[in-house]
């Protein structure tokens, strides 16, 4: 009894330390998963002073800092090595002003100053890297007023192949940026070797869960081993990794993020011209609904009225933003061979296999639910979804969620029109364009008190009903996403459920 007890205080402890900010990395920072923009997947080493000012700029511009994206990332490559005190030196070339003045010019635009650097001897990029030096560079981030670090895993010198030699590695670095006295969120960067998800949450704000992204939506590629067939015990993480090879090597532990720690699937490809619309749409979408950290990864200075209309879809945001923290997670997944246009075939994996579909569900703030209908295959096809199926957690058929009815909102349906985006590129501002019903200004108020008040914009384009015992049923068009939300119209009870 006295065992049982002490244990309980221990968990009760433990979740008022989580929930105000001071467990685990001990920064309360990234209580819902962190949005901004790195400059990796565009621009690679060609980063500058000017290049990140410029891009700042534009994100206010065109309205994505007011969308929520508030962290501007330097990535690779900006370094010019250690002074004779041994602390790092921006490239004078690159950023003739330095690190304070980039992160002055952008705090003043309102936002939030993050920087690159590595777990390692030397970054990706062969510069210097923060093994050994992990005090020195914390205090030389902190004193340039660095609001972000995305830590990366090259040159590790061999220490990693366990979980608790790779925990120790980024600890150093973890306790460095917390004795700063700065809040610095921390982006672990190690590729998923050693399984961080099941041990960075006491350490970081985020981790990544796997190889490095390409911009491609399924491509096989030998560099990216493991599909998420094969589970996940890979020898080499690798990189050149699809959208979603990344997406279904995530499917088995959704439930290790958390509101402070996210699993990170890699950055946002949108927009970079490797995908098609639709591809784009079922990326972002599923980033969203799995929790993972979104950080857009194009030119924004070069951006399309598409992409635009991607990246401030206020449906799908409000989605990720969620202050639950619960992942989406994939219910079921099949294969369907070449004689079967329908969502109800058994799994037939082979040479005649032409679709692969999937459904994710998952819980939200107030009792609402994700539903996302993905069709891989090349074809549209018609993909239906029990309410036993999206609620098995809670249930299935028996549950009080399945028998109740469900008003059906769709997130895509609301798009803002490639009108109004060009309207706001073309002006440099979003008050040049009607937004009334396709955009939201997280600075004004969160999407967490937006969907609470019911608006409309957030909970995207009510489409019907499912009837208590019903399916959603949806055609879905080649490597696209059906993505709703639900909302208890009548049943039983309105209770919230931590998980579908």
């Amino acid at each position: 009894m006295v065992q049982s007890l002490l244990n309980a205080g221990l968990l009760f402890a433990s979740g008022v330390l989580a929930a105000n900010g001071v467990g685990g990395v001990k920064n309360g920072l990234a209580r819902t998963p962190q949005m901004g923009w790195d400059n990796w997947n565009a621009f690679g080493c060609d980063v500058s002073e000017e290049l990140l000012i410029s891009t700042a700029n534009r994100m206010v511009d065109y309205g994505l800092r007011d969308a929520g994206y508030q962290y501007v990332v330097l990535d690779d490559c900006w370094s010019a090595g250690r002074s004779e005190n041994g602390t790092l030196v921006a490239n004078s070339t690159r950023f003739p002003n330095g690190m304070a003045h980039v992160a002055d010019s952008i705090h003043n635009l309102g936002m939030k100053f993050g920087m690159y650097a590595t777990a390692g001897s030397l970054t990706c990029g062969r510069y210097e890297g923060s093994l050994g030096y992990e005090e020195v560079d914390a205090q030389t981030f902190a004193g340039w007023g660095v609001d972000y670090l995305k830590y990366d895993n090259c040159y590790n010198e061999g220490q990693e192949g366990t979980p608790l030699i790779t925990y120790n590695r980024y600890k150093r670095m973890s306790d460095a940026l917390n004795a700063t006295g700065r809040p610095i969120l921390y982006s672990m960067c190690n590729w998923g070797t050693d399984y961080p998800w099941k041990w960075a949450q006491t350490v970081a704000n985020s981790w990544r869960m796997s190889g490095d992204i390409t911009d491609n939506f399924n491509r096989v590629d030998p560099r990216c081993p493991c599909s998420g067939d094969e589970g996940y015990d890979c020898a080499l993480p690798g990189f050149h990794c699809s959208a979603m090879n990344i997406l279904n090597k995530m499917a088995p532990y959704p439930d290790k993020g958390q509101p402070g720690a996210w699993n990170d699937l890699d950055m946002l490809e949108v927009g970079n011209g490797g995908m098609t619309d639709t591809e784009y749409v079922t990326h972002f979408t599923m980033w969203a609904a799995v929790k993972s950290a979104m950080i857009m990864g194009n030119d924004i200075r070069a951006m399309d009225a598409k992409t635009l209309s991607i990246l401030a879809n206020p449906a799908v945001l409000a989605i990720s933003q969620d202050k639950t923290g619960s992942s989406a997670v994939r219910r079921w997944r099949y294969y369907l061979p070449n004689n079967d246009n329908s969502s109800n075939a058994t799994a037939a994996q082979g040479s005649g296999t032409i679709a692969e579909i999937q459904m994710w569900s998952g819980s939200l703030e107030g009792g609402d639910a994700f539903v996302g209908l993905l069709n891989l295959g090349d074809e549209a096809i018609m993909i239906n979804a029990s309410l036993a199926d999206i609620f098995v957690d809670a249930g299935g058929s028996h549950s009080e969620e399945a028998q109740s009815s469900w008003d059906v909102y769709d997130l895509w349906a609301n798009r803002m029109p490639d009108s109004a985006a060009n309207i706001i590129i073309e002006a440099n501002s979003t008050s040049a364009a009607n937004l009334t019903g396709v955009y939201w200004n997280n600075t004004e108020k969160s999407y967490a008190d937006g969907v609470a008040e019911e608006a409309p914009v957030l909970l995207g384009k009510h489409v019907g009903t499912v009837e208590a015992g019903g399916s959603i049923s949806s055609m879905v068009e080649s490597h696209g996403v059906y993505a709703v939300r639900l909302r208890m119209r009548a049943g039983p009870s309105k209770r919230k459920r931590d998980e579908l």
